[in-house]
């Protein structure tokens, strides 16, 4: 078992109950990360469904937990012949953090009918840029557990230079010898730097709503992570990101709603 899988690791305490534990390894700045909350709580979803796979998550992202013990409670809806849909529910101290609506189901892995291209065309991963790793004691322990390699314009706000667009492109794999899976794509899926610092802005930008779909499951390999926004107004954003397996399948699709960092 990899540090990943014991991280969002989820004990079955009843049909409807799981333990899990919130890993300090995927906070950034304080708050954990909202891929790996989901992650977490995906894997009780699925534990306790018919069903293999998570392929339809929509959450409410309430109040941010704190590292250490939580509970995923979980409300079944219906289970058909072909998906079951659950209500999964983050919650610590009685108070809960995350609200989800998960519906599984069993992919088979068939090759697709008809797929769209990539949206951009990323250079090879060696002529990608990794950031900085943080400054000790920043708390920003996420990105010791992934490896990100971005395509250079999309990081210019590093350096001062946004490119006016909200926009992120990386290759990502975990930091530790595992390849992709569903709940890797969970954290893939947020694990870019909000799209806005590339239209300029800059600060933490909490996600209030996230809704993600999964496609296929994903090759070994690196993961290529295509983020954009459509609008930024009123203190708020939107990001559509979409990953790309190594074998150039969709693999997963997400759109989030975020407050506007202050920075």
């Amino acid at each position: 078992m990899t540090k990943f899988d014991e991280a969002t690791g989820a004990v079955r305490v009843d049909a409807t109950t799981y333990d899990v534990c919130l890993d300090p390894g995927y906070a950034i700045g304080g708050p954990l990360n909202g891929g790996y909350l989901l992650a977490a709580l995906l894997r009780a979803a699925v534990d306790a469904s018919a069903y293999d796979h998570p392929v339809s998550t929509s959450a409410q992202f309430l109040r941010a937990p704190a590292t250490g013990p939580a509970q995923v409670l979980l409300a079944p809806l219906k289970t058909g012949r072909t998906a079951a849909m659950t209500r999964a529910t983050l919650v610590q101290d009685g108070t809960a953090c995350v609200e989800a609506l998960v519906t599984t189901a069993t992919l088979a892995g068939e090759p697709a009918a008809w797929s769209a291209g990539p949206p951009v065309t990323m250079p090879p991963p060696e002529e990608c840029l990794p950031l900085p790793r943080p400054r000790p004691g920043s708390g920003m322990t996420l990105g010791e557990r992934m490896d990100l390699r971005f395509d250079p314009p999309t990081v210019g706000w590093f350096t001062g230079a946004p490119t006016g667009r909200p926009e992120s492109r990386a290759y990502f794999r975990l930091s530790e010898p595992q390849d992709p899976d569903p709940y890797v794509l969970a954290l893939a899926l947020d694990a870019l730097p909000p799209v806005v610092f590339s239209a300029g802005h800059r600060g933490w930008a909490p996600t209030v709503e996230l809704t993600w779909h999964l496609r296929a499951l994903p090759a070994p390999g690196w993961l290529t992570v295509v983020g954009q926004g459509r609008l930024i107004r009123d203190g708020w954003f939107d990001e559509d990101v979409e990953v790309w397996d190594s074998a150039g399948n969709l693999v997963a699709q997400s759109r989030q709603l975020a407050r506007l960092g202050r920075g």
